[in-house]
């Protein structure tokens, strides 16, 4: 179990306003921050639209190399295979 905490929220914020996406994708934003947050190497998802795809891919790498924070490999179960 990670913790949330409030730079969790912040960049989830961040995250969530850049991506134009729905309400009901914040959960979304808040997963991606936490994973960048605590350190993962990964973050495996079968969301495609709201994480895995290469659009909110590139925001969460823009908004980290502005943040200087690392961004894990996002990718779906299939494609971790392959790694």
């Amino acid at each position: 179990m990670l913790e949330l905490t409030p730079e969790i929220k912040t960049l989830a914020d961040q995250y969530f306003n850049a991506m134009e996406l729905s309400e009901k994708a914040r959960a979304d934003a808040y997963h991606l921050a936490v994973a960048v947050c605590h350190g993962m190497d990964f973050l495996v998802t079968w969301s495609c639209l709201h994480i895995a795809g290469a659009r909110v891919k590139r925001v969460v790498e823009v908004i980290n190399r502005m943040e200087n924070l690392q961004t894990p490999i996002i990718c779906t179960p299939e494609e971790l295979v392959e790694v």
